[in-house]
């Protein structure tokens, strides 16, 4: 955007028209058309023939050849956006927040370029790599977790487990809260009680079952056991009809966008990988899968923890954690990913809760603003 500045009656800031014409077979026959474009776009100061060069006019030949130079850089600076796949046409850099190169049709004259200033929360420099969103409060509503699934999943966690229970995938779901519930009693965790062993009679072995999870869940624990068994709970009601994932209304708009710019987008929550394709599989806008290239849970680490996007960065396969903008509503986390080497941008939406005063991250109320 700074070569505008080097066309004449053009500054920082201004719209930049160039008429495009189509090319002919001799130069002289290119006389109509120039004639032409000229007539509707008086301002212009130059003319681009399609497939041969850029015509431009100045005071003097020094002016004219200066001008030509500040075009060539410009459409040059376009192409090679489009071609690294990038998205040329809204930048995110400098007080020019917005610029748009299009080359349309109008009979035989195109219009093509023009500068516009946006005011902007968030963006400088390259656009990100990767982004990795949480979900709770960033991309769902909290209401919806706190006032949906976990209900959902605390009331029917004893009829989930009563019909599966010989099946190896919630044999496999005991075998973890066993363990879990094993290191709560040694560390005097509230709401811990015993499960009888295995040849104990199957109603017992539920019933302490059901009382550790739902004491799990009123705590909000964020652990492997409890998100594991959630999500196969969870997996009925979304099969049934009885649950349906809800995202905010800019995120649809945001995900697509950002895939058609080659942008990775990946989810990182604390609910397991199954939770996470249930919720974008089965959301408000229909299956929104098909724009993530990955899901990350608690198996990589704990949430509020460093190595955790340490671990991420090395799965994504970038060449610094710079190149990674994570999104998230808590604190403590952007805390923990900002100590990695990642961007990070914290999610405002209705219901999310209070941020320390000055915590110093740039936040955003949209993804439409990244």
């Amino acid at each position: 955007m700074e070569m505008i500045k080097g066309i004449k009656g053009h500054g920082y800031y201004d719209e930049l028209v160039v008429p495009i014409i189509e090319n002919t077979a001799y130069e002289n026959e290119l006389t109509d058309s120039l004639a032409k474009a000229i007539d509707a776009y008086p301002k212009a100061t130059a003319v681009l023939v399609r497939n041969h060069g850029i015509y431009v006019w100045g005071d003097s030949w020094i002016n004219a050849k200066t001008q030509a130079e500040c075009y060539h850089y410009l459409f040059d600076a376009a192409i090679k956006l489009h071609q690294l796949g990038l998205d040329w046409s809204t930048p995110n850099h400098g007080p020019t927040r917005n610029f748009k190169l299009g080359l349309g049709s109008n009979g035989n004259v195109n219009t093509s370029a023009k500068a516009v200033t946006e005011g902007s929360d968030y963006g400088s420099g390259l656009f990100p790599r990767c982004i990795v969103l949480d979900i709770e409060g960033t991309t769902t509503p909290i209401s919806f977790v706190s006032e949906v699934l976990f209900p959902y999943a605390r009331d029917n966690v004893g009829k989930h487990l009563s019909v599966t229970y010989d099946t190896a995938e919630t044999q496999d779901d005991i075998k973890l809260l066993r363990s879990q519930v094993e290191d709560d009693l040694k560390q005097g965790v509230a709401g811990a009680v015993p499960i009888p062993p295995g040849d104990a009679g199957k109603e017992e072995v539920i019933a302490a079952l059901v009382a550790n999870v739902d004491a799990m869940i009123k705590a909000d624990r964020k652990i492997t056991a409890l998100k594991q068994l959630q999500g196969h709970i969870w997996r009925t009601g979304f099969e049934s009809n009885e649950l349906e994932g809800e995202v905010f209304d800019d995120v649809p708009e945001a995900l697509e966008k950002w895939h058609s710019l080659g942008t990775k987008v990946y989810i990182y929550s604390s609910g397991s990988r199954l939770a996470q394709r249930l919720i974008f599989g089965n959301s408000n806008y229909g299956d929104l899968r098909k724009y993530l290239s990955g899901f990350f849970d608690t198996a990589v680490g704990n949430k509020r923890e460093t190595p955790s996007y340490v671990e991420i960065t090395n799965s994504l396969g970038v060449d610094k954690p710079s190149e990674i903008l994570f999104v998230t509503d808590v604190y403590q986390e952007a805390t923990a990913a900002k100590a990695a080497g990642l961007e990070v941008v914290i999610s405002i939406r209705p219901g999310n809760g209070p941020l320390p005063e000055n915590h110093g991250f740039k936040t955003i109320n949209s993804f439409a603003e990244i």
